[in-house]
Protein backbone atom coordinates (compact mmCIF):
# COMPACT_ATOMS: atom_id res chain seq x y z
CA UNK A 1 0.00 0.00 0.00
CA UNK A 2 1.44 3.65 -0.86
CA UNK A 3 2.12 5.83 1.91
CA UNK A 4 -0.98 8.02 1.43
CA UNK A 5 -2.70 4.87 1.27
CA UNK A 6 -1.99 3.88 4.44
CA UNK A 7 -2.51 6.73 6.10
CA UNK A 8 -6.50 6.79 4.81
CA UNK A 9 -6.54 2.62 5.71
CA UNK A 10 -5.79 4.24 9.78
CA UNK A 11 -8.32 6.79 9.54
CA UNK A 12 -10.73 4.39 8.15
CA UNK A 13 -9.76 1.57 10.86
CA UNK A 14 -10.37 4.29 13.48
CA UNK A 15 -13.79 5.92 12.30
CA UNK A 16 -15.16 3.61 9.46
CA UNK A 17 -15.60 4.49 5.77
CA UNK A 18 -14.27 8.09 4.89
CA UNK A 19 -15.97 10.57 2.30
CA UNK A 20 -14.60 10.29 -0.71
CA UNK A 21 -13.60 14.32 -0.71
CA UNK A 22 -11.65 13.11 2.54
CA UNK A 23 -10.09 10.47 0.33
CA UNK A 24 -9.08 12.57 -2.65
CA UNK A 25 -7.87 15.56 -0.06
CA UNK A 26 -5.27 13.15 0.95
CA UNK A 27 -4.42 11.15 -2.57
CA UNK A 28 -3.69 14.98 -3.59
CA UNK A 29 -2.66 17.09 -1.11
CA UNK A 30 -1.23 15.71 1.61
CA UNK A 31 1.86 17.80 2.43
CA UNK A 32 4.22 14.90 1.88
CA UNK A 33 2.50 12.00 -0.02
CA UNK A 34 -0.15 13.33 -1.81
CA UNK A 35 0.40 13.36 -5.47
CA UNK A 36 0.85 17.19 -6.09
CA UNK A 37 3.44 17.22 -3.55
CA UNK A 38 5.64 14.43 -4.27
CA UNK A 39 9.39 15.09 -5.47
CA UNK A 40 8.72 13.02 -8.49
CA UNK A 41 7.30 15.93 -11.33
CA UNK A 42 3.88 14.38 -12.32
CA UNK A 43 4.18 16.08 -15.84
CA UNK A 44 5.60 15.85 -19.37
CA UNK A 45 6.89 12.68 -20.83
CA UNK A 46 7.98 11.34 -18.14
CA UNK A 47 5.11 11.84 -16.12
CA UNK A 48 1.10 11.20 -15.94
CA UNK A 49 -0.28 13.72 -17.95
CA UNK A 50 0.65 17.10 -20.18
CA UNK A 51 -1.45 19.60 -19.63
CA UNK A 52 -1.61 22.81 -21.32
CA UNK A 53 0.16 24.94 -20.02
CA UNK A 54 3.66 22.50 -20.72
CA UNK A 55 2.98 22.81 -25.10
CA UNK A 56 4.75 26.10 -24.17
CA UNK A 57 5.55 28.82 -25.07
CA UNK A 58 2.79 28.81 -27.48
CA UNK A 59 -0.01 28.57 -24.76
CA UNK A 60 1.65 31.34 -22.55
CA UNK A 61 2.40 33.82 -25.43
CA UNK A 62 -1.98 33.20 -26.77
CA UNK A 63 -3.08 33.34 -22.96
CA UNK A 64 -0.69 36.71 -22.21
CA UNK A 65 -2.25 37.94 -25.51
CA UNK A 66 -5.84 37.69 -24.28
CA UNK A 67 -4.86 39.03 -21.01
CA UNK A 68 -3.65 42.09 -22.78
CA UNK A 69 -6.75 42.59 -24.76
CA UNK A 70 -8.37 42.61 -20.91
CA UNK A 71 -5.84 44.89 -19.95
CA UNK A 72 -6.59 47.15 -22.14
CA UNK A 73 -10.04 47.33 -22.16
CA UNK A 74 -9.60 48.11 -18.25
CA UNK A 75 -8.19 51.03 -19.53
CA UNK A 76 -4.43 49.61 -18.84
CA UNK A 77 -4.36 50.42 -14.89
CA UNK A 78 -1.06 50.89 -13.64
CA UNK A 79 -1.81 48.18 -10.87
CA UNK A 80 -3.29 45.49 -13.01
CA UNK A 81 -2.30 42.19 -11.33
CA UNK A 82 -2.61 38.40 -12.79
CA UNK A 83 -3.48 36.41 -10.21
CA UNK A 84 -3.09 32.32 -10.65
CA UNK A 85 -4.80 30.03 -9.36
CA UNK A 86 -3.14 26.20 -9.33
CA UNK A 87 0.51 27.92 -10.53
CA UNK A 88 2.00 24.80 -9.13
CA UNK A 89 5.68 25.12 -11.24
CA UNK A 90 5.02 28.75 -12.46
CA UNK A 91 5.60 27.93 -15.80
CA UNK A 92 3.39 31.01 -16.56
CA UNK A 93 5.31 33.28 -14.82
CA UNK A 94 7.37 34.48 -18.28
CA UNK A 95 4.49 35.24 -19.62
CA UNK A 96 2.59 36.96 -17.64
CA UNK A 97 6.01 39.09 -17.03
CA UNK A 98 4.55 42.16 -17.72
CA UNK A 99 2.48 42.56 -15.37
CA UNK A 100 2.30 42.55 -11.24
CA UNK A 101 2.04 38.18 -11.27
CA UNK A 102 1.07 36.62 -7.91
CA UNK A 103 0.69 32.79 -8.00
CA UNK A 104 -1.33 31.16 -5.76
CA UNK A 105 -1.75 27.17 -4.75
CA UNK A 106 -4.44 25.46 -2.71
CA UNK A 107 -2.57 25.19 0.24
CA UNK A 108 0.51 27.68 -0.54
CA UNK A 109 0.42 31.71 -1.32
CA UNK A 110 -3.04 33.57 0.00
CA UNK A 111 -5.32 35.63 -2.26
CA UNK A 112 -4.54 38.54 -2.58
CA UNK A 113 -6.96 41.55 -1.39
CA UNK A 114 -8.43 44.49 -3.64
CA UNK A 115 -7.20 42.87 -7.34
CA UNK A 116 -7.34 45.20 -10.19
CA UNK A 117 -6.84 42.38 -13.08
CA UNK A 118 -7.07 39.09 -13.75
CA UNK A 119 -7.67 35.94 -12.16
CA UNK A 120 -6.58 33.22 -14.10
CA UNK A 121 -6.61 29.33 -13.81
CA UNK A 122 -5.99 26.02 -16.26
CA UNK A 123 -6.97 22.78 -14.88
CA UNK A 124 -7.70 23.68 -11.26
CA UNK A 125 -10.86 23.38 -10.41
CA UNK A 126 -10.83 19.97 -12.02
CA UNK A 127 -8.39 18.96 -8.96
CA UNK A 128 -11.07 20.18 -6.55
CA UNK A 129 -11.72 17.50 -3.79
CA UNK A 130 -15.50 16.76 -4.59
CA UNK A 131 -18.61 14.85 -3.02
CA UNK A 132 -19.52 11.35 -4.80
CA UNK A 133 -22.84 10.69 -4.86
CA UNK A 134 -24.89 7.84 -6.26
CA UNK A 135 -29.04 8.03 -6.88
CA UNK A 136 -30.83 5.49 -5.25
CA UNK A 137 -34.38 4.99 -4.17
CA UNK A 138 -35.35 8.48 -5.14
CA UNK A 139 -32.39 9.94 -2.75
CA UNK A 140 -28.81 10.86 -3.42
CA UNK A 141 -26.53 8.62 -1.73
CA UNK A 142 -23.22 10.08 -0.37
CA UNK A 143 -20.48 7.32 -1.61
CA UNK A 144 -17.64 6.63 1.27
CA UNK A 145 -14.86 4.71 0.41
CA UNK A 146 -14.03 1.54 2.71
CA UNK A 147 -11.27 -1.02 3.55
CA UNK A 148 -12.07 -4.51 2.45
CA UNK A 149 -9.70 -6.93 2.74
CA UNK A 150 -6.59 -4.55 2.05
CA UNK A 151 -8.30 -2.86 -0.31
CA UNK A 152 -10.03 0.20 -0.67
CA UNK A 153 -13.92 -0.05 -2.00
CA UNK A 154 -17.01 2.28 -3.06
CA UNK A 155 -19.19 2.14 0.16
CA UNK A 156 -22.97 3.64 -0.36
CA UNK A 157 -23.46 6.43 2.87
CA UNK A 158 -26.27 8.20 3.86
CA UNK A 159 -27.99 11.06 1.83
CA UNK A 160 -26.19 13.95 1.02
CA UNK A 161 -26.07 16.86 2.81
CA UNK A 162 -28.51 19.99 2.00
CA UNK A 163 -25.82 21.94 0.45
CA UNK A 164 -25.02 18.89 -2.08
CA UNK A 165 -28.50 18.14 -2.04
CA UNK A 166 -29.19 21.51 -3.47
CA UNK A 167 -26.07 21.75 -5.93
CA UNK A 168 -27.38 18.40 -7.32
CA UNK A 169 -30.99 19.38 -8.13
CA UNK A 170 -29.82 22.45 -9.43
CA UNK A 171 -26.78 21.87 -11.25
CA UNK A 172 -27.48 18.67 -13.25
CA UNK A 173 -30.91 17.78 -15.37
CA UNK A 174 -33.58 15.80 -13.05
CA UNK A 175 -31.93 12.65 -11.31
CA UNK A 176 -32.20 8.87 -12.85
CA UNK A 177 -31.95 5.77 -11.08
CA UNK A 178 -28.17 4.60 -10.54
CA UNK A 179 -26.40 7.56 -12.25
CA UNK A 180 -23.24 9.02 -9.90
CA UNK A 181 -22.31 12.62 -9.36
CA UNK A 182 -19.89 14.79 -8.17
CA UNK A 183 -20.54 17.91 -6.21
CA UNK A 184 -18.14 20.64 -6.11
CA UNK A 185 -18.68 22.95 -3.92
CA UNK A 186 -15.39 24.06 -3.00
CA UNK A 187 -15.30 25.26 -6.60
CA UNK A 188 -18.09 27.90 -5.46
CA UNK A 189 -16.08 28.65 -2.12
CA UNK A 190 -13.06 29.75 -4.53
CA UNK A 191 -15.23 31.63 -6.64
CA UNK A 192 -16.51 33.89 -3.28
CA UNK A 193 -12.84 34.43 -2.51
CA UNK A 194 -11.93 35.54 -6.25
CA UNK A 195 -15.04 37.76 -6.02
CA UNK A 196 -13.99 39.45 -2.77
CA UNK A 197 -10.86 39.86 -3.92
CA UNK A 198 -11.64 41.51 -7.14
CA UNK A 199 -12.10 45.08 -7.08
CA UNK A 200 -12.67 45.66 -10.68
CA UNK A 201 -11.20 42.99 -13.03
CA UNK A 202 -11.80 39.24 -14.66
CA UNK A 203 -11.93 35.52 -13.92
CA UNK A 204 -10.39 33.49 -16.65
CA UNK A 205 -10.68 29.67 -16.36
CA UNK A 206 -9.43 27.14 -18.60
CA UNK A 207 -10.91 23.39 -17.74
CA UNK A 208 -12.23 20.62 -19.48
CA UNK A 209 -16.00 20.09 -18.10
CA UNK A 210 -20.02 20.35 -19.03
CA UNK A 211 -22.80 22.31 -18.80
CA UNK A 212 -26.21 20.76 -17.14
CA UNK A 213 -28.27 20.10 -20.39
CA UNK A 214 -24.62 17.90 -21.00
CA UNK A 215 -24.78 16.23 -17.95
CA UNK A 216 -26.63 13.57 -19.56
CA UNK A 217 -23.96 12.17 -21.62
CA UNK A 218 -22.40 10.92 -17.76
CA UNK A 219 -24.27 8.11 -16.11
CA UNK A 220 -21.23 6.98 -14.60
CA UNK A 221 -20.19 10.41 -13.34
CA UNK A 222 -16.17 11.67 -14.52
CA UNK A 223 -14.33 10.93 -11.81
CA UNK A 224 -10.99 9.94 -13.35
CA UNK A 225 -7.62 8.81 -12.58
CA UNK A 226 -4.12 9.41 -14.90
CA UNK A 227 -0.64 7.50 -14.72
CA UNK A 228 1.68 7.22 -17.02
CA UNK A 229 -0.68 9.36 -19.77
CA UNK A 230 -3.57 6.82 -19.39
CA UNK A 231 -6.77 7.71 -17.49
CA UNK A 232 -8.06 4.90 -15.73
CA UNK A 233 -11.74 4.43 -13.79
CA UNK A 234 -10.59 2.78 -10.65
CA UNK A 235 -10.02 6.40 -8.94
CA UNK A 236 -9.23 4.03 -5.43
CA UNK A 237 -6.03 2.62 -6.67
CA UNK A 238 -2.79 3.65 -5.81
CA UNK A 239 -3.29 6.62 -3.36
CA UNK A 240 -1.04 9.35 -3.97
CA UNK A 241 0.94 8.10 -7.31
CA UNK A 242 -2.15 8.59 -9.60
CA UNK A 243 -3.59 12.30 -10.40
CA UNK A 244 -7.63 12.32 -9.76
CA UNK A 245 -10.21 14.67 -11.50
CA UNK A 246 -13.72 15.31 -12.19
CA UNK A 247 -15.15 17.23 -14.53
CA UNK A 248 -16.12 20.68 -14.01
CA UNK A 249 -20.14 21.67 -14.30
CA UNK A 250 -19.47 25.09 -15.96
CA UNK A 251 -23.28 25.65 -15.06
CA UNK A 252 -22.23 25.84 -11.75
CA UNK A 253 -19.37 28.10 -11.89
CA UNK A 254 -21.37 30.51 -13.57
CA UNK A 255 -24.46 30.73 -11.90
CA UNK A 256 -22.32 30.57 -8.62
CA UNK A 257 -20.41 33.04 -10.02
CA UNK A 258 -23.10 35.31 -10.77
CA UNK A 259 -24.54 35.36 -6.67
CA UNK A 260 -21.17 36.61 -6.19
CA UNK A 261 -20.78 39.65 -8.48
CA UNK A 262 -19.42 37.86 -11.44
CA UNK A 263 -21.03 38.09 -14.52
CA UNK A 264 -19.95 35.50 -17.63
CA UNK A 265 -19.22 37.53 -20.34
CA UNK A 266 -18.04 34.89 -22.86
CA UNK A 267 -18.12 31.09 -22.44
CA UNK A 268 -16.03 29.17 -25.79
CA UNK A 269 -13.89 26.70 -26.19
CA UNK A 270 -10.34 26.92 -25.79
CA UNK A 271 -9.45 26.79 -29.53
CA UNK A 272 -11.96 30.17 -30.07
CA UNK A 273 -10.61 31.70 -27.35
CA UNK A 274 -6.80 31.08 -28.71
CA UNK A 275 -8.12 32.05 -31.62
CA UNK A 276 -9.32 35.38 -31.07
CA UNK A 277 -5.73 36.00 -29.32
CA UNK A 278 -3.49 35.02 -31.81
CA UNK A 279 -5.77 36.71 -35.40
CA UNK A 280 -4.59 39.92 -34.47
CA UNK A 281 -1.05 39.37 -35.44
CA UNK A 282 -1.87 36.32 -37.50
CA UNK A 283 -0.08 34.24 -34.91
CA UNK A 284 3.51 36.18 -35.72
CA UNK A 285 4.40 36.74 -31.34
CA UNK A 286 2.87 32.49 -30.74
CA UNK A 287 5.50 31.00 -33.77
CA UNK A 288 8.18 33.52 -32.79
CA UNK A 289 11.54 34.45 -34.43
CA UNK A 290 14.02 31.47 -33.37
CA UNK A 291 14.79 30.07 -36.70
CA UNK A 292 13.11 26.96 -39.07
CA UNK A 293 13.17 24.78 -36.30
CA UNK A 294 11.65 26.55 -33.74
CA UNK A 295 9.24 27.98 -35.64
CA UNK A 296 8.08 24.09 -36.46
CA UNK A 297 8.08 23.22 -32.81
CA UNK A 298 5.67 26.17 -32.44
CA UNK A 299 3.39 24.86 -35.17
CA UNK A 300 3.20 21.62 -33.63
CA UNK A 301 1.80 22.98 -30.49
CA UNK A 302 -0.17 25.53 -31.80
CA UNK A 303 -1.90 22.62 -34.17
CA UNK A 304 -2.11 20.85 -30.44
CA UNK A 305 -3.89 23.59 -28.77
CA UNK A 306 -6.38 24.12 -31.84
CA UNK A 307 -7.09 20.83 -32.74
CA UNK A 308 -6.66 18.61 -29.64
CA UNK A 309 -7.06 20.14 -26.68
CA UNK A 310 -8.70 23.21 -28.09
CA UNK A 311 -11.95 21.37 -29.16
CA UNK A 312 -11.81 19.48 -25.64
CA UNK A 313 -11.59 22.44 -22.90
CA UNK A 314 -13.47 25.06 -22.49
CA UNK A 315 -12.72 28.51 -21.09
CA UNK A 316 -15.02 30.96 -19.27
CA UNK A 317 -14.36 34.56 -18.99
CA UNK A 318 -16.21 36.30 -15.43
CA UNK A 319 -16.06 39.56 -14.98
CA UNK A 320 -16.40 41.81 -11.60
CA UNK A 321 -19.81 43.55 -11.45
CA UNK A 322 -20.62 46.69 -9.03
CA UNK A 323 -23.54 47.17 -7.83
CA UNK A 324 -26.65 45.61 -9.85
CA UNK A 325 -26.21 42.30 -11.52
CA UNK A 326 -25.43 42.66 -15.31
CA UNK A 327 -27.55 40.91 -17.80
CA UNK A 328 -24.77 38.47 -19.24
CA UNK A 329 -23.74 39.34 -22.69
CA UNK A 330 -21.80 36.92 -25.49
CA UNK A 331 -20.80 33.33 -25.50
CA UNK A 332 -23.11 30.76 -24.28
CA UNK A 333 -25.67 30.57 -21.90
CA UNK A 334 -25.07 27.87 -19.06
CA UNK A 335 -27.91 25.87 -19.86
CA UNK A 336 -26.51 25.35 -23.51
Amino acid sequence: MTPAGALLAAEIRRNGPVPFRRFMEVALYHPEYGYYRRVQDPFGKHGDFFTAEQIQPVFGVLMAARIRQLYREMGEPREFTVVELGAGRREMAAAFAEWNYVPVDIDSGAMPEHVAGVVFSNEFFDALPVVAAVYRNGAFHEQRVALVGGAFRWHSGEVVGANAERYLRRYYLPPEEGRWYEVNLEALAWLQRMAAALTKGYVLSVDYGFTRAESVRFPAGTLMGYRRHTAREDVLADAGLRDITAHVNFTALQDGGAACGLATVRFETLAETLLSAGEPDQFAAALGTGGAAEELRRRMQLKTLLFGMGETFRVLLQKKTEGEMVQRSGGKSPEQ
